[in-house]
């Protein structure tokens, strides 16, 4: 790398925080939220697919899975598709993809239908994974990253509220074997709306510096230093010289950063276990064993919601005070305790149970916004997309379990699914700290190239 380039990333790494910062965040964050409407809208119908298609429990659960087996293919591919043709294509085209299959999903005929395109609008959301947080972690001054990430996704409170509130209010007023289409069909609609709002934003100057292409990064970060809000795209390069670029991604990343490829893994399979177990326990344990009625289901995520909305904001507080570290550790160890009360008050009702859930979605979105960011900022920038793909990639496979043992577990008994989610989480509480006895890296404030030049002793 050049001198030049060296000045353009230090100058990126330290330029104050203006409207282009802001801009860029409140969108990203409009695209998170809508990927959160997108994950939590299924478990807000749930109980109305189950009496429309008369599901079993067992059918149920594989509804939850297609969809984590889309967001595991769509995070490991499009991660790698992000580092080797940019990260704008996409976390553009991620957001077609998921709102035309989204929209596509309120006209299924039949449940086998219903899978494909959930499969589909889960590997939409998968490549958002990889895109969003590389982008962000890329486009933000060193000094902010930490919160900026963080505030980007805690846009997913609001994309849940809206997603239970949505549900709630259609599925109150319309039957629900219509209920649950026109849900899907606004969903659909809002997605495509906001991939529009998106094109403004531009390509990574990071990115374009490690593919040899100065001049389009200089004149975007000149722009972002003055504030600009709607840049024009980079000028493209034939497709030919673009897939010549190197590859291997995942070979590379086992080869040279073993230890944050697992620090990765490890977190995210432990916030995604934990955190769709949580929300597979609601439709899949609470509501056979209380007896509710769909309508009454969204209202326990309009609860959560309100819980998650106060715990990623602490997140995004803590993470560039505190650090990385103590922010992760902290919040996941909470978690797991947290899951360990609410195991003991199951009995007392569906208030108890909601005020429970409520608490403790607050901690667990804590943990995986404060995990996010931790991780992403590990990875080279050539190989960022790749390393959060793998990593969210082992994570849904994870959350695609979840929904088969919180069901199996939580028939026998309500209390045992909630602690062994609260193991999901000790384990993350374990994987930092390993991480950090071991020499692991603690970014807070440092430029991302410092970050990815610093050997770690794990990794020596």
């Amino acid at each position: 790398m050049s001198t030049a380039d060296d000045r353009l990333l230090d100058t990126l790494s330290t330029v104050r925080w203006n409207r282009f910062h802001t801009v860029a965040v409140a969108l990203f964050g409009l695209g998170w939220a809508l990927d959160a409407f997108e994950v939590t809208l299924i478990g807000n119908v749930l109980a109305a697919l189950r009496q429309h298609f008369f599901l079993g429990r067992n059918a149920m659960s594989i509804i939850l899975a297609a969809w984590f087996v889309g967001l595991m293919i769509g995070a490991a591919g499009f991660g790698t598709l992000s580092d080797r043709f940019g990260r704008r294509r996409v976390f553009l085209t991620s957001l077609v993809l998921y709102g035309v299959a989204t929209l596509a999903t309120a006209f299924a005929p039949n449940i086998a239908v219903l899978l494909v395109l959930r499969v589909l609008a889960g590997i939409g959301v998968g490549a958002e994974y990889s895109a969003i947080n590389a982008a962000i972690t890329e486009l933000v001054p060193s000094r902010s990253r930490g919160r900026a990430a963080a505030i980007v996704l805690n846009f997913w409170p609001i994309g849940s509220f809206m997603a239970a509130l949505l549900a709630w209010l259609v599925l109150s007023t319309l039957p629900a074997d219509i209920g649950w289409r026109v849900v899907f069909g606004i969903g659909g609609l809002i997605a495509l709306s906001a991939a529009w709002f998106r094109r403004h934003l531009p390509e990574s100057p990071r990115w374009l510096i490690n593919a040899g292409r100065t001049e389009d990064a200089r004149a975007i970060i000149g722009a972002i230093e003055a504030g600009v809000t709607s840049l024009p795209p980079a000028t493209t390069t034939p497709i030919a010289h673009r897939i010549r670029r190197e590859t291997g991604h995942f070979r590379r990343l086992l080869r040279h950063y073993p230890g944050r490829l697992l620090l990765g893994a490890a977190l995210d399979f432990a916030e995604a276990s934990g955190y769709y177990g949580l929300f597979a326990f609601l439709p899949l344990v609470v509501v056979p064993a209380l007896h509710l009625p769909p309508a009454r289901l969204p209202l326990f995520y309009l609860a959560g919601s309100v819980g998650a909305a106060i715990g990623g904001l602490v997140a995004a507080a803590l993470l560039d005070r505190l650090g990385r570290s103590w922010t992760v550790g902290g919040f996941y160890l909470a978690t797991a305790l947290a899951l360990v009360g609410f195991a003991m008050i199951t009995r007392f009702g569906a208030g108890p149970i909601m005020l429970g859930f409520a608490l403790v979605n607050l901690l667990a979105t804590g943990s995986w916004i404060a995990a996010y960011p931790t991780f992403s900022e590990l990875f080279p920038t050539a190989l960022r997309a790749s390393g959060i793909g793998a990593s969210v990639a082992v994570g849904r496979i994870g959350a695609a379990l979840a929904p088969f043992l919180v069901g199996y577990v939580g028939a026998r008994s309500m209390p045992a699914a909630l602690l062994m989610l609260a193991l999901f989480w000790a384990l993350g509480a374990v994987a930092i700290l390993i991480w950090r006895l071991r020499g692991g890296i603690e970014g807070c404030g440092l430029a991302l190239e410092q970050i990815s030049a610093t050997r770690p002793v794990s990794e020596v």
